[in-house]
């Protein structure tokens, strides 16, 4: 297990999970904001996507009383994008995440989810910023990452090809608490 917090546990993705994934993107609530509508998975897919002995993320599954519930990946920004996005040579994460099954929406544990990672990259991967890029029109993420200590750095116009069309991003970060001195 990568994270504990209570009733929450974040474990690396294994080879069992693929149906998992399967079923959750090819859900369309979930598909509204994580790959698009017009673009379901099926296993093979699935195991095209995310199961390349190459990747640099770290893909992950989110249990929550025992039950997979979620997905969770976490990757190292490369130079072109910490350049794109402003920064310079700190140790910044990205993030992406997504509860799949949707009775486990609206309950607080996205919250749970968001923080805890945020948490473990700055303590355990020494992460200066863990960063995110939301559509603009995710007003539920938006609150959950704010809630969790994101902050808005700035609006990406057409950052984003989602069904179709371009979509406004906000770049979100959140930072590494200073030392006191």
């Amino acid at each position: 297990m990568l994270v504990t917090n209570g009733a929450l546990v974040i474990r690396k993705l294994q080879k069992g999970d693929a149906s998992l994934l399967a079923k959750w993107l090819s859900d369309p609530a979930v598909l509204e904001y994580y790959e698009g509508r017009d673009n379901p998975f099926d296993l093979a897919k699935v195991l095209d996507v995310f199961y390349q002995p190459d990747d640099v993320e770290m893909k992950c599954i989110v249990e929550y009383e025992g039950k997979a519930i979620g997905y969770i990946q976490y990757y190292g920004l490369g130079v072109e994008t910490r350049r794109v996005y402003g920064y310079g040579d700190e140790n910044i994460f990205g993030m992406d995440q997504f509860i799949g099954e949707s009775s486990y929406w609206n309950r607080g544990i996205g919250t749970v989810l968001v923080s805890a990672m945020a948490d473990y990259l700055t303590r355990e991967k020494n992460a200066d910023r863990v960063v995110m890029d939301p559509q603009a029109g995710n007003a539920r993420a938006l609150r959950c990452y704010e809630k969790c200590g994101f902050k808005k750095v700035r609006l990406l116009p057409k950052h984003e090809l989602h069904e179709g069309v371009h979509r406004d991003c906000w770049l979100i970060e959140y930072r590494k608490a200073q030392a006191p001195v």
